[in-house]
């Protein structure tokens, strides 16, 4: 499923205050997902587990088109996320890799694509073992009349979620980019909206 957000509060709060963007959005979308216990189920054989923390898995560029894997371990305070994620992704580009973690399903696997935007994107997933690990993709910000859009696409199991559970990622991340400094400044506790 793929959305257009409205990010014209959140682009430039995120670039006024140094941020970087992707680990803005990376972090946005774990939020989010940590906070629908859905985003957190996975197949294991027969059973569905719910992980209690889960965490970003995201591709970043190395090379002039080269690309690895960097995995960052979630934490609440956005502060200390885009600290963890400064230096995973300065590991990342020393010691590039596009190897997953072994037996690890805890994770949100993420694809920022900030060259171009689109409306439909698919994730490629494997069938055999069970594959239930939500993924994501984001691409280029865009001017639509006075708004900045971008589009984000959410890709889960259906077997574990539904068009209900997709519609409350995009309310909550959207709530979060129409009031960005809920989402950027430590102490904010996030109570989720009316449920349209």
């Amino acid at each position: 499923m793929i959305a257009h957000m409205d990010v014209t509060a959140f682009f430039p709060l995120v670039k006024k205050r140094g941020n970087s963007y992707t680990v803005a959005v990376v972090y946005l979308v774990s939020r989010v997902s940590n906070a629908i216990p859905e985003f957190r189920h996975r197949i294991r054989g027969e059973q569905v587990v719910e992980h209690e923390t889960v965490h970003p898995s995201f591709t970043i560029l190395y090379n002039e088109d080269l690309f690895s894997f960097c995995n960052v371990d979630y934490v609440e305070s956005f502060r200390e996320f885009a600290a963890r994620a400064k230096e995973q992704i300065d590991h990342v580009k020393a010691h590039p890799t596009l190897e997953n973690i072994p037996d690890r399903d805890d994770m949100l696997y993420m694809s920022p694509i900030p060259w171009v935007s689109f409306t439909s994107f698919n994730h490629p997933m494997q069938y055999h073992p069970e594959d239930s690990v939500p993924r994501f993709a984001w691409g280029k910000v865009f001017q639509e009349g006075d708004r900045l859009k971008m589009p984000l696409g959410v890709q889960g199991h259906h077997a574990l979620m539904d068009g209900i559970h997709m519609a409350r990622f995009y309310q909550i991340a959207q709530d979060y980019l129409d009031y960005p400094e809920k989402l950027l400044d430590q102490g904010y506790i996030h109570i989720t909206g009316p449920q349209r």
